[in-house]
C-alpha cells in the first residue's frame, strides 16, 4: 500500500524527492496463539554393568504462547524505484522482521549467536539494484537461491508449525542436527554482503539467479603467519549459489544449488562447506494444487591431509497440496528427513541413522484480500536419536545425566494475518 505523503516527506527531508518515481511502504502483521508439546523418552536398556536398569519413561515439555508469523512472516519495509530512462531503473528495498507479539525486532535466523535480536534493523532484506533488459544486478542482504525452493514449494511457506522438515533440517540449527556433526548455517535463508544477478522476465517462462556473498574475513600473506587467535577463520561466511527454473501456466519447476562455508581452521588446512541441492515443482489443476520437493545437504570437509572426519548428509522430501474452498484454502503436507552420519571409517558407525516424519494440515479463511484467519496443526515423529520439533521449547535430551531421545512433537497455530 502506497503511503505517498509519508514517502514524499521522507524524501524531501533527504533532498531527493524529485528523483524518485515511486516509493512504497508495506508490511505484514501476523499474530497467533500457538501450542507446542515435545516428548522425549529414555531408550536406555539394561547392560552388563547395570542389569537391573529400569527406564525413566518419557517426559513432555510444553508451551502455550502468543506468537507471530504463523502464516506469513511479520515485517515492515520500504521499496522504491527511479526510472533512469532507456529501460534502466534504480531500485532499493529495505525490509525488517517484526515480533509484533512483544514489539521487538527479529534477529537473524541461523546466526550463532543470534544477532541483532530486539533491534529494528533491516535484517530481512537490504538491497540496491539496477534493472533493465539485461535483468537485475542486486547488492546487499537477500534470500539465497537455495532457500527459494524450500519456501515456494512448501504449502505452508516455511512458516509456523507446518514448516517443512526440509527447511528445518537444512536450517541445521536444531539440537538433533548437532548430534550428527552438522554446523549452524547463517546463510541458509539469507546471505549478507552479497552480489546477485537475476535473469530478465521475458525469457519464455525460464527464470534464474546466481549469488556470491563475501565472507569479509581478514587474510594474511604468507598464510602460515596467520595469527592463531582470534582470526584463524579467513574463509568462513562466504556463499555461492544459483537457481534456475521454468514457469508456464499451471507448472512451476526449479533446481538450486548453494555452498556456504560454515567452519574454518586456516592453520590446520580445514574448511567445512555445507552444500545444498534441491529440486522442487508445483502444478495447479484448479481444484487442487500439488507440491513436491527433494533436497540434500552435505557437510563437506576440505582438508590438506587425509580426511577421517565424518561428512554427514541430510536427505529430505516433501509432498503437499492446497485445495481452494470458497474464500478459504485447505493446506496439507507430508515430509521426511533422514540424517546420515557418514562416519569414517564406516566400522565406527553406531546404530541406525536418525530420521523424522511430519504431517501438517491447516485452513486459511480470507476475510478480504489483505486479512485472513488461519489454523494449522502439525505432528512430527522422531526416530533413532533425532530431536527436532515443530517449534517452541527444545526437546529434553537428558534427565539427571541420563540421555533421552526425541519421540514425538505436535503443535498448533490459530491466528490472524493482515497485510498492508
Amino acid at each position: 500500500m502506497k503511503k505517498s505523503l509519508i514517502a514524499l516527506a521522507v524524501l524531501a527531508a533527504t533532498g531527493v524527492a524529485s528523483a524518485q518515481s515511486a516509493v512504497t511502504l508495506f508490511g505484514v502483521i501476523d499474530a497467533a496463539v500457538s501450542g507446542y508439546y515435545n516428548t522425549s523418552e529414555d531408550r536406555n536398556t539394561p547392560t552388563l554393568l547395570n542389569p537391573t536398569y529400569q527406564s525413566l519413561g518419557s517426559v513432555t515439555v510444553s508451551r502455550t504462547a502468543l506468537t507471530n508469523s504463523g502464516y506469513n512472516s511479520s515485517r515492515l519495509g520500504f521499496r522504491g524505484t527511479e526510472d533512469l530512462g532507456g529501460g534502466l531503473a534504480a531500485n532499493f528495498w529495505l525490509e525488517m522482521g517484526v515480533n509484533n507479539d512483544d514489539g521487538t525486532g527479529q534477529g537473524i535466523p541461523g546466526s550463532v549467536p543470534p544477532t541483532i535480536a530486539g533491534g529494528l534493523t533491516f535484517n530481512r532484506r537490504a538491497t540496491v539494484s539496477l534493472s533493465g533488459v539485461f535483468g537485475e544486478v542486486r547488492l546487499g542482504r537477500d534470500y539465497t537461491p537455495t532457500f527459494w525452493n524450500d519456501g515456494v514449494f512448501d504449502p505452508f511457506g516455511t512458516n509456523g508449525v507446518g514448516t517443512s522438515l526440509i527447511a528445518t533440517a537444512n536450517g541445521l540449527t536444531t539440537p538433533g542436527s548437532a548430534a550428527v556433526g552438522f554446523q549452524a548455517n547463517a546463510n541458509y535463508i539469507r546471505a549478507s554482503n552479497s552480489i546477485g544477478y537475476f535473469l530478465p522476465p521475458n525469457l519464455g517462462g525460464f527464470y534464474g539467479q546466481v549469488m556470491y556473498a563475501f565472507g569479509e574475513k581478514d587474510k594474511y600473506d604468507p598464510g602460515f603467519l596467520t595469527p592463531p587467535t582470534p582470526v584463524n577463520n579467513s574463509r568462513t561466511g562466504g556463499y555461492v549459489g544459483g537457481r534456475f527454473g521454468y514457469s508456464s501456466g499451471p507448472l512451476d519447476v526449479a533446481v538450486a544449488y548453494g555452498s556456504s562455508t560454515v567452519g574454518d581452521n586456516y592453520l590446520l588446512g580445514i574448511a567445512n562447506k555445507l552444500n545444498t541441492t534441491n529440486l522442487g515443482a508445483s502444478y495447479d489443476f484448479g481444484l487442487v494444487k500439488l507440491f513436491g520437493e527433494i533436497a540434500r545437504s552435505k557437510l563437506a570437509r576440505d582438508t590438506v591431509a587425509v580426511n577421517l572426519l565424518p561428512e554427514p548428509t541430510a536427505d529430505g522430501y516433501l509432498f503437499g497440496a492446497t485445495v481452494p474452498v470458497g474464500p478459504g484454502l485447505i493446506r496439507m503436507s507430508y515430509a521426511n528427513v533422514k540424517l546420515n552420519r557418514n562416519v569414517r571409517p564406516p566400522l565406527l558407525a553406531q546404530g541406525d541413522d536418525p530420521s523424522a516424519d511430519k504431517f501438517a494440515v491447516g485452513y486459511v479463511h480470507n476475510l478480504s484480500k489483505r486479512t485472513a484467519l488461519y489454523a494449522t496443526y502439525a505432528y512430527l515423529k522422531d526416530k533413532d536419536g533425532l530431536d527436532i520439533t515443530v517449534g517452541g521449547p527444545a526437546m529434553i535430551t537428558s534427565v539427571n545425566g541420563v540421555p533421552f531421545s526425541g519421540k514425538r512433537s505436535y503443535g498448533y497455530d490459530i491466528g490472524i494475518r493482515h497485510a498492508f
